[in-house]
């Protein structure tokens, strides 16, 4: 019997197959047969976003949390260009995502059609897999492919380009097998070497990040910290991937590491490093470590080998998935003696130290308003955010329960905040979510409040309004005191622009007004903004552009 069907309803069928439940997108005709597909494939949820980077976040954000590619729809030229805000995401976070291009027919390829590009050269430096389908019988073909190589190895994004004539051809054609992950164990003579390794170290740290964890993962590290009594850094916004209560996490190592932890990474003789690709950020700008000669031996666990050595020289490095290495560490033993006992108990005291709000704010203080949401919140609540010096004070002072309770971009992308929420609201409606912006990260993407409300999506956005982008500021300040240039801002009312759009807005002054106007948002059910009209002085959880200043006289 023949398996007529349309290229369109093709790629939707093989979205299906491989449990794609979202498809984020700013419609385009260059698609409108894939569209037509998706009118009758109810277990696919067309989300219409209002910009194509915003879409692209939204993907990306899916991603993180469910494990398996999220995937974006957009046009060809400037619809492809806008969504590569969320794909350089992707491929600095490690997470899995499917871009889906709809592209002028062949037969117009080379004759300057309209909204013409070169997809395969513009996003193939960077992106795991760019290529077209110029054949609707081999949409099944790529389409499995795309799935796969997202998510082995290091995770990333793959674009696939449909010319129109592909969407529309009517072939006959098989369904591929459903993707798969995989699950690559850590051989036995490995942990073995890491056992020993751990048996002869004084000052051992674990560091953890990157892509493949989970909540039984989460619990395996929990388990292992315990019984070894050792002191566990999160990497750059990874500060989920262990209870922040627990007693071994020491801290994060994000932008401005409390300063013992530091210490102790720099001075410790063992790091064993689960998932993380120890970049920039998490190394303090590379100076943690060598890269060179790093005086600590090192333990490097990545999930394809290509992952591993291209800067540190690991002692042990060792090819695993996260989820199956956790496991397996789950289950050793301890040595008898663990002199590291007293590194831990310290750093876990700086690190409680450290998030224990300063007294720099001489208005609304944005630390103990982050504070008072971290102590009121639901345990479960996914928290989101995108850059700029706000997310130090969240970072610094909000407490992350457990796993997926954090979805934030290590590519410190701004605007990333709203998307990922009202992704994180889809994927998993039944837990509350929380945006924090600041007023340049919020307007970045603003736009897809819309998207939110059209969809009754009840998010919580929480915009810090400074007045500044303060991350800029900052250094303008240390470098360029009192020589203020591009870094002043002149807002809206966000809580009337919120309320504009159709969701509840509320703008607080006062500490003792946050948590009612918290209650509030929630209480609305639906999208509420909740504008932080804080004290610009605060620059950041430990200094005032004051003190900047005078330390520049």
């Amino acid at each position: 019997m023949p398996n007529l069907r349309t290229g369109g309803k093709i790629l939707i069928d093989q979205l299906a197959i491989h449990g794609v439940a979202y498809v984020f997108s700013v419609p385009g005709e260059s698609f409108l047969a894939a569209l037509d597909a998706l009118f009758d494939t109810p277990s696919i949820r067309f989300i219409t976003c209002r910009h194509e980077g915003g879409a692209a976040m939204m993907a990306e954000a899916a991603g993180k949390l469910g494990g398996r590619p999220g995937v974006a729809f957009v046009t060809r030229g400037p619809g492809a260009a806008n969504a590569m805000a969320g794909l350089h995401v992707a491929e600095q976070d490690e997470t899995p995502m499917l871009l889906l291009v709809g592209l002028p027919p062949n037969g117009f390829e080379g004759r300057g059609a309209f909204q013409e590009f070169p997809l395969e050269r513009m996003f193939a430096s960077f992106v795991k897999w760019a290529a077209v389908v110029r054949d609707a019988g081999r949409i099944p073909e790529f389409v499995a492919r795309a799935m796969h190589l997202s998510t082995s190895g290091r995770p990333g994004p793959v674009v696939l380009g449909l010319p129109e004539d592909v969407l529309e051809a009517v072939v006959d054609v098989s369904d591929a097998k459903p993707w798969r992950a995989l699950d690559i164990a850590p051989p036995p003579d490995q942990l073995t070497a890491l056992w020993g390794m751990l048996r002869d170290a004084e000052q051992p740290i674990c560091i953890v990040g990157g892509p493949g964890w989970s909540r039984q993962a989460e619990a395996d590290l929990e388990t292992f910290a315990s019984r070894f009594d050792l002191a566990v850094a999160t990497a750059f916004r990874a500060q989920d991937y262990i209870d922040n209560r627990h007693p071994s996490f020491a801290g994060h190592l994000g932008i401005g590491i409390e300063g013992k932890l530091a210490a102790a990474v720099r001075s410790a003789d063992l790091l064993v490093v689960i998932g993380a690709p120890l970049g920039e950020i998490s190394t303090g700008g590379f100076t943690l470590l060598d890269p060179a000669n790093p005086r600590q031996r090192l333990v490097h666990v990545r999930p394809s080998p290509d992952a591993l050595n291209g800067l540190y020289q690991a002692d042990l490095p060792i090819v695993a998935t996260t989820a199956a290495f956790m496991r397996a560490l789950a289950s050793l033993d301890p040595p008898a003696l663990r002199p590291w006992a007293t590194l831990r108990r310290d750093l876990r005291l700086a690190c409680e130290v450290w998030a224990r709000p300063a007294g720099t704010a001489r208005g609304l203080s944005l630390a103990r308003c982050i504070e008072l949401a971290s102590e009121k919140l639901a345990e479960q609540t996914i928290v989101t955010n995108g850059a700029g010096n706000y997310a130090g004070f969240l970072h610094r002072h909000f407490s992350y329960k457990g796993f997926r309770t954090q979805i934030a971009p290590a590519s410190g992308s701004m605007g990333y905040g709203l998307p990922a929420a009202i992704a994180a609201k889809l994927l998993q409606p039944s837990r509350p979510v929380v945006a924090f912006a600041g007023d340049g990260c919020f307007l970045m993407t603003a736009m897809e409040l819309a998207t939110a409300v059209q969809y009754s999506l009840p998010v919580v956005v929480i915009v810090s309004n400074n007045g500044m982008y303060g991350t800029i500021r900052m250094h303008q300040e240390r470098h360029y005191p009192q020589r203020v240039i591009g870094t002043s801002l002149v807002n809206p009312d966000f809580a009337s622009l919120a309320r504009s759009f159709g969701a509840h807005g509320e703008r607080v002054t006062h500490l003792d007004e946050f948590e009612p106007a918290l209650n509030r948002a929630f209480a609305s059910g639906g999208p509420a903004v909740i504008e932080l009209s804080v004290d610009p002085e605060a620059i950041t959880p430990q200094q005032s552009i004051s003190a900047l200043r005078r330390a520049n006289i």
